[in-house]
Parts: C-alpha cells; structure tokens; sequence
C-alpha cells in the first residue's frame, strides 16, 4: 500500500509502540492500542511483524473487527490466520460483511466453516452471495457487492424520498439510485443530487441520467479500473449480458484493484509475488525467489558463453575487460526505462496494436540520440584513459547499437509476451538483461577482434 511520508512515519511509532508493549507484557495496554485503529490499519501492523508477535497481536483483535482486518490482509499472511483459527471463530469473522467482500473471504475457508457460513445466511444474502461467486474476482462480477436500491421511471421523486425514509439508511458510497423496470433491466441512474434538489413531483424518469453505459458484469477488473478513472466514478450499475442489474461497483473496491495492479508490476518485475508474506519462513521465501534466480543463472551463463568466444581477443587488450561492464550497463539501463514505460502503458490500456509501432519508432530514436551522446562521451574517457582512440571508436559504436536493440527489446519483449498471454511484467526484466547482455557483448567484443 502506497503511504505518505507522514503515514509511514506513523506506522513506524506505531510498531515501535506495540513491540514495546509486547516485550513488557503489558496485553491490556497492547488490546486497547490495536482495537482503537481502523481495520486497514490493524492489517497493516500485523503484516509488518514476525510471525511470532503477529500470533500474539492477531489474539488480542476484537472479533467484530476480526473479518475486516482479514481481508485487508495479503493472501499469505491472512491463510496462516486462517490455520490457525477455530471454525467458530471464522464463521465469527464472516458475519456482518458485504456480500462481495465475504465472496472473496469465503473461498479461503475450509469446506466446513463455508457450509456452516453459507447455512447462517437468510435465502437472500445466499443468492446474492451466490451472484458474485458466479463470477471470477478479477471481474466486474467478482467486485460488486449486490446491495443496491433500485426505483421505477414512473413515480414520483416524493414517493422515492418517503421510501428511503422508510428504509432509514442507505448503503456506503450511495451516490446514485438505479433506476430499473418490472424485469429489473437497467434504464438509468437517478442522483442523489437530483433527488434533493429537484421539485418532488417531477417524475424519476424526467429527471434521471441515461447518459452513462453500466459496467458489463464480465468485463476485466483492470477495465473496471480505467472507468472509473476517465469518468470520476464513485459508484457504477453492473449489469449482465441482458442489462439486468445485478449489483454496484464502489470506489472503494477500484482503489484496492489499483494498488494491487501497480504492487503486482513492480514486484513480478523481480520474479516476486505481491501476496508474500514479508516475514516468511526462511526456505519459503528461498523457494520462492531461487527459480527466478536459476532463470537468472542460465541467463548469465549464455553471456559468458560469448564472452567466452572472445577469449583471445581479451587476452591481446586487457582494456576490453575493463570496459565490458559499461556497454552491458549502459544497454541494461536504458532497455528498463524503456520495458517500465510500455508495461505501464499497457497496463492502464495507452498501448496496443494500433500504436505500438509508433512508439517502437519513438524509443529507437530515443535510444540512438542518447546512445550517441554517452558514446562520444564514453569514447574520450576511454581514449583518455588507455590512449587508444581505436578502442575508443569500438566502445562508441558498440554503446550506440546496444541502446538501439535496447529500446527496440523494452517495446516488443511486452508485447509478445501479451500477445501469447503471458504477464508483460513477470519475467520481462530477465529477458531484458539477457538481450542487452548478449548484444553488447557481441558488439563490443566482435567489433574488437574484426579491428583490433
């Protein structure tokens, strides 16, 4: 989760205070310090500590709060909650939460705590549970909670008043009502704004918002995401393919697929997965990162393999095995910059087929205007510090070719691996170094042994 300076400067005096409390024994203090944060924030002190302490904090939550805190937390931490826990403390833990919130808690339970969850619940919330399950949690589906007040076009925006009255309370993040026929088919949407500031005897269709399209229960979370981000959404109708409302998306739920998008970017970059537990076992967490660091190994092995190919040209001029490392660098670092950009654009829908070779052609420019400035730049340290202008000239031309496949890898490595499904962010970074590697090698070395 993204913080501030000040945030974090908080949460660090808040760790600080809780391990104090706990190596003084003092749980009364401790129960009363963690009960009066919001549950995001509970969450977010048990996922900063070791596993040890988290047991002892985690026993001292309040059960009213204890299903919230759980899913605020990553999946690794909260399944080791999980385990723990007595079936009556997670059927506990499951009541009184939003149906698309229990929908995504639900599927880490065991069968016996669902069923006995599944027969608390009235027939309604069943079926409205059930909706949601229907769909896979990185959709529109699986995000919308089903709690939502529908009107009919005909009445009065009095009778709706007098309704809500009734009701006497609304659903968080109510902005709008839906407006719906006897099939429950969406028509439009009524503002709150409307309702209060409308003559109350005008009809809900004369003064309801057709405008906007709902949200197709189907489509992906990340689409869900750029919605609500180009039109300043706070709530949105989703329907099905039939356009019967089936429930709403709240703005709540779009911050956590942002945060979750942008975490899981960064770090399957590095072969990590953003649902890991900080504090892991050991030989968990070596597990988990040796594959990419095999992946890795191979990679660096194929670079030597070449470097290998050069041996007696390095042997002849021990300068070239000094300066090997720049070109590598040099490529290296501008195909990230490059491969960041298009993962990013990719990521909130900028690039795709029609545009992709346009900005293949910008980054090729890019890399061949910088490559040509740190070249000559490169070329007079070289040639001033091992007096060899024609080793100078190699490094020059071997920098500018390295920064133009550079750039060329950082756009198309993304785009193959979309278009053959795999995720533009896992691994892109390794293929990325391998090519840069190679290249550069290749080039700066094959350019050596042709002149020198």
């Amino acid at each position: 989760m993204m913080q501030n300076t000040g945030d974090k400067e908080k949460h660090q005096k808040r760790l600080r205070s809780f391990t104090q409390a706990l190596e003084g024994g003092t749980l009364a203090s401790v129960r009363m310090m963690l009960n009066g944060l919001h549950p995001a924030e509970i969450a977010h002190v048990l996922e900063s500590l070791p596993a040890y302490e988290r047991e002892m904090l985690w026993e001292l939550v309040d059960e009213k709060v204890g299903g919230d805190v759980l899913l605020h937390l990553n999946d690794e931490v909260r399944a080791g909650l999980i385990r723990e826990m007595e079936p009556s403390e997670l059927v506990a833990a499951a009541e009184g939460l939003e149906t698309d919130d229990l929908a995504d808690f639900l599927t880490d339970l065991p069968d016996v705590v669902i069923h006995e969850v599944l027969q608390s619940m009235d027939e309604q919330d069943r079926h409205r549970l059930e909706s949601v399950l229907h769909y896979p949690e990185d959709t529109a589906g699986g995000l919308m909670n089903t709690d939502t007040i529908t009107v009919r076009p005909d009445v009065t925006l009095d009778v709706v008043l007098r309704y809500l009255r009734l009701r006497g309370e609304l659903p968080e993040m109510t902005d709008n009502l839906f407006v719906v026929n006897r099939e429950d088919r969406y028509l439009g949407k009524l503002p709150l704004t409307a309702l209060l500031t409308q003559p109350d005897n005008l009809t809900v269709s004369q003064v309801m918002v057709t405008d906007d399209e709902p949200i197709l229960a189907t489509m992906s979370a990340s689409d869900v995401a750029t919605q609500f981000e180009h039109h300043d959404l706070v709530s949105a109708p989703v329907v099905d393919e039939r356009r019967r409302l089936l429930g709403r998306i709240t703005i709540d739920d779009v911050v956590d697929v942002i945060r979750d998008e942008g975490e899981h970017s960064l770090l399957s970059m590095t072969g990590l997965d953003e649902e890991e537990d900080m504090f892991a076992p050991v030989a968990v967490s070596a597990r988990h990162r040796g594959v990419w660091l095999g992946i890795n190994l191979l990679t660096a092995f194929l670079a030597s393999w070449v470097i290998g190919l050069f041996e007696q040209t390095i042997e002849k001029a021990v300068a070239l095995a000094v300066l090997m490392p720049i070109v590598a660098s040099m490529g290296g670092i501008a195909g990230s910059q490059t491969l960041t950009l298009v993962i990013r654009g990719i990521a909130v829908g900028k690039i795709g087929e029609t545009n992709a070779y346009k900005l293949l052609a910008r980054e090729l420019a890019v890399g061949l205007l910088n490559g040509m400035l740190w070249a000559l730049v490169v070329a007079a340290i070289t040639v001033m510090w091992f007096g060899d202008y024609q080793i100078g000239a190699i490094i020059a031309i071997a920098i500018v070719a390295n920064l133009a496949i550079a750039a060329l890898a950082g756009v198309l490595i993304p785009m193959m691996m979309r278009r053959f499904g795999a995720d533009p962010a896992l691994g892109g970074s390794v293929l990325l170094t391998t090519v840069t590697d190679v290249v550069g090698f290749m080039a700066f070395l094959g350019l050596a042994t042709l002149l020198l």
